[in-house]
């Protein structure tokens, strides 16, 4: 008999009142109990804490249990749950003991970067479908494993959390520019400005008692706490975070990706660097990137962590560039100029989004939320199939991979792959002895 995955799955046979072969029930006599999807949110210091209230509050989904290394984390989602008016879910510092809760439907992963790719592939190996947070993986090789992960285990659903995929605003414009709105759409500029701090140097310190930092650790290679690291800060480290360009520049990369339909590009370059603060940040505050792509198309990303100087007006945002005119769309809605910069129409998005902070919410998130349980019951086609975001994710890991090898990279368009070989040996990582992620 299907399981109760497999029916939230079919759950598009409702509207001919189907019975699923080797079911003695139909769909109809099981709707109340099996339409609703249970999910379990995992990492909830920050941003989980906002999907764990986004997620209680979609359409039939019921967070059901809170996963983090941090016990305070727990009970930060747990009360984002509660805020949202459902029940108060179940807490567990060990996340592995939730894969193999049967009752539990659909994993949200808002963990550090360095887990990612790897819980989501443990995700789909216990049968659970799965919202990962951009970047979906920490190096490009993660992002082969996901695919794999995913072509193993066929009738399962992998959504990035890119949320601008789901804005009508955006959706209904890009259709435009890909119908001939401002000509042939050729160049696309994407940024974020930013006034982010100095992170200090850290020294060594007691693990808290509230961390299990070796599970926090995981894949990544050992490293002794320090007290700069947890939480936030870990972006900033090679060994945990991707930094700027994959924490922000992410979304509207494939924004750009999407507008342009380009795939993956034929060249990347990278400038800038830890330009603001001398501190522990091993990444780049300033960063300036170049992709172009084998059509004639050009992506640019400008990225400023510790000069909020906004662009146009905004801390975020992407141009669309083309030979009849521009179009400049956020995650508010859009605005399409002629070829002089005059102001054609405008749209908005409708509801409120978070653009600038660290925790996200609003509107967006819902609409994100909703499409990815819709999708798990074959009602919609989903926003930002895993194949598809992947490569924006890619995308950005070359832009660092370029940056670091310290110069501009050759790439095969139909992967990524750089020609170069010190750029292609940071194509993945090293993991702690025992935790490499097992694809099969």
């Amino acid at each position: 008999m299907p399981n109760r995955r497999t029916f939230i799955r079919n759950g598009a046979l409702v509207v001919a009142g189907l019975s699923i072969p080797g079911s003695a029930y139909s769909y109809n006599r099981i709707l109340g109990a099996n339409d609703r999807i249970n999910a379990a949110v995992l990492g909830t210091n920050s941003r989980g804490v906002s999907l764990s209230g986004t997620f209680a509050g979609t359409d039939r989904c019921q967070v059901t249990h809170i996963g983090d290394t941090d016990t305070r984390a727990i009970a930060k989602g747990q009360d984002a749950v509660e805020k949202a008016g459902k029940t108060r879910p179940k807490g567990e510092q060990d996340f592995r003991k939730l894969l193999e809760d049967k009752s539990i439907d659909a994993i949200v992963i808002a963990t550090p970067d360095h887990w990612h790719a790897p819980m989501t592939i443990m995700g789909l190996q216990a049968g659970k479908h799965v919202y990962v947070e951009k970047p979906c993986s920490h190096n490009p090789a993660e992002g082969e494993m996901l695919l794999k992960a995913l072509n193993n285990h066929p009738g399962m659903i992998v959504q990035m959390g890119n949320q601008q995929r789901s804005a009508h605003s955006s959706r209904g414009i890009i259709g435009e520019i890909h119908d001939g709105l401002i000509g042939k759409a050729y160049y696309a500029k994407a940024w974020y400005a930013n006034t982010r701090g100095s992170i200090g140097n850290g020294k060594p310190a007691p693990v808290p008692e509230w961390l299990d930092y070796e599970l926090w650790q995981g894949p990544a290679l050992r490293q002794p706490f320090r007290d700069n690291l947890v939480h936030y800060n870990w972006h900033w480290f090679w060994n945990y975070g991707t930094g700027e360009v994959l924490n922000n520049g992410t979304h509207e990369v494939d924004v750009c990706r999407w507008a342009l339909q380009v795939g993956y590009p034929t060249k990347v370059s990278s400038n800038g660097g830890r330009l603001h603060f001398n501190d522990d940040w091993e990444f780049y505050d300033t960063q300036n990137v170049n992709w172009d792509y084998a059509d004639g198309k050009t992506i640019n990303w400008e990225g400023r962590s510790c000069n909020g100087s906004a662009f146009r007006g905004k801390g975020r945002g992407a141009m669309i560039y083309g030979t009849e005119g521009t179009v400049m769309l956020d995650r508010e809605g859009y605005v399409v100029y002629d070829l002089r910069g005059n102001v054609i129409r405008t749209g908005a998005e409708g509801g409120s989004s978070v653009t600038m902070g660290t925790q996200g919410g609003g509107t967006l998130d819902g609409k994100h939320a909703h499409n990815f349980c819709q999708a798990i019951r074959g009602k919609e086609e989903l926003r930002s199939p895993i194949e598809e975001a992947n490569v924006s994710v890619t995308t950005c890991h070359l832009a660092n991979i370029a940056q670091k090898v310290g110069h501009s990279l050759e790439l095969n368009p139909e992967n990524g792959m750089p020609e170069s070989k010190a750029a292609r040996a940071l194509w993945q990582r090293d993991y702690a002895p025992g935790w490499a992620p097992k694809v099969g």
